[in-house]
């Protein structure tokens, strides 16, 4: 037990790390595909070369950055091919998730899922009127806590962290189509209220209906024929054309 102080500050400065360099990629400041060296993120974030390498294995085991036959590391690409798999790991863990917190209810779960609800609705209207860096990650957050909210009830530890994982993966590509202006707030205030319908009446059916057609619409994918978004970094701009 003598090095466990030492062990518990190595942990704290991995999961920061880690939090810098995801919210980058996610913001496109890291883009898809480009080389991850140890010396230039150190110069950028801070860290040892050992706490900087267990940072990339840690993202190496969410999907955020991918390991390279040179031994190095690279943030992981962003085809056509990727989102198409994410939107399908989105849809089967979270509707196993909402599924499983649905047969076990309660009103502490329900109110969590209302004040979600809540908070979405709210970051929406900023990052609409408002568009920059901040009001963006403050509206990721919010979206990401509706997501877990959603499953919070389910009981299954892993199921839940495979909810987050996937979240995070698709975190670009939403925040990507955010920068372009292909978000449809309306549509989203829509699908919002029925999702809270649905949840509150027990109703499993139209609960997942609501979820499916939320999670293809927050990643572009109501029309195949739409082009993947932009990896560019630049503050967004959600009054643009909607899709």
């Amino acid at each position: 037990m003598i090095f466990a102080g030492r062990k518990s500050d190595d942990e704290t400065v991995v999961a920061m790390l880690a939090a810098a360099i995801r919210r980058d990629i996610s913001f496109g400041v890291l883009r898809p595909d480009q080389k991850l060296k140890i010396d230039a993120l150190r110069q950028s974030y801070g860290g040892s070369n050992h706490s900087m390498r267990e940072t990339l294995r840690m993202l190496s085991s969410e999907g955020m950055v991918e390991a390279t036959s040179q031994r190095g590391f690279r943030v992981t690409s962003a085809t056509e091919e990727d989102l198409r798999d994410i939107v399908l790991m989105r849809l089967e863990v979270e509707t196993l998730g909402l599924l499983r917190s649905l047969e076990r209810a309660t009103v502490a779960w329900e109110s969590r899922v209302v004040a979600a609800l809540h908070g979405v609705s709210r970051a929406d209207a900023t990052v609409e009127a408002t568009p920059d860096d901040s009001t963006a990650l403050e509206w990721d957050e919010a979206c990401r806590e509706l997501t877990m909210s959603i499953v919070a009830a389910c009981e299954s530890p892993r199921l839940m962290e495979l909810v987050g994982q996937f979240y995070n993966q698709s975190r670009r590509f939403r925040l990507a189509l955010l920068r372009e202006g292909r978000i449809d707030f309306p549509a989203r205030g829509v699908r919002r209220d029925a999702l809270r319908d649905a949840i509150l009446s027990r109703n499993a059916e139209s609960a997942v209906a609501c979820i499916t057609d939320d999670i293809h619409a927050d990643l572009g994918r109501t029309d195949k024929r739409e082009a993947l978004p932009q990896f560019s970094h630049s503050s967004p701009d959600p009054r643009r054309t909607n899709s």
